[in-house]
């Protein structure tokens, strides 16, 4: 019998931004977003270095410690599609935001949660908000594309505890199935 997901995650890909040029003039982009065994694609945007997709890809979290990838590729119709760049999502900090003793039905709309800076840890273009927004946690991030001369991709993540999930827990709970034993400062 297969383990219980812990959640569900919601990628929201929200568009592309001075993606590389593949082709002769520009390219025909679009999304691969993998977590193990789970492989995710957004439509093919013909012709634009600055697609929006605004796609919602979801995926089952089964652990924390899995690496999400996001790839860029440039469809191709009659060779192999062009790499355009990657990047990881370090979703940590956001599930970290849901762990918080906090009563977030008493917050405001719109408040931020938690703040992530960039670094050399993740690939953050500029400052990332975890926010509670319309009943839900959100973060918001534009991801530097790695591997290629330009290019950056804007996301939204959203955490959903789905039927038979077994969920993140919260601090003080009895057993918070995914957190480090050891804190980290």
């Amino acid at each position: 019998m297969e383990d219980k997901p812990l959640g569900i995650l919601r990628v929201h890909v929200k568009r592309g931004i001075n993606l590389a040029i593949r082709d002769s003039t520009s390219s025909d982009p679009y999304v691969v977003v993998t977590l193990a065994n789970q492989k995710l694609k957004t439509r093919v945007i013909n012709n634009n270095c600055n697609p929006v997709w605004n796609e919602q890809l979801t995926l089952s979290i089964k652990d924390v410690n899995d690496p999400i990838r996001l790839t860029v590729f440039d469809k191709d119709r009659f060779s192999g599609d062009d790499k355009m760049g990657d990047a990881e999502i370090d979703f940590r900090p956001f599930l970290e935001a849901h762990q918080m003793e906090l009563d977030f039905q008493k917050l405001p709309n719109g408040c931020a949660i938690k703040r992530i800076r960039p670094g050399r840890t993740n690939c953050l273009v500029e400052e990332s908000s975890i926010t509670w927004s319309n009943g839900k946690i959100k973060q918001e991030m534009i991801l530097r594309l790695k591997n290629v001369e330009c290019g950056e991709v804007e996301i939204m993540l959203e955490w959903t505890d789905g039927p038979g999930c077994k969920g993140l827990g919260r601090e003080g709970s009895k057993k918070t199935p995914w957190m480090p034993t050891k804190r980290l400062d």
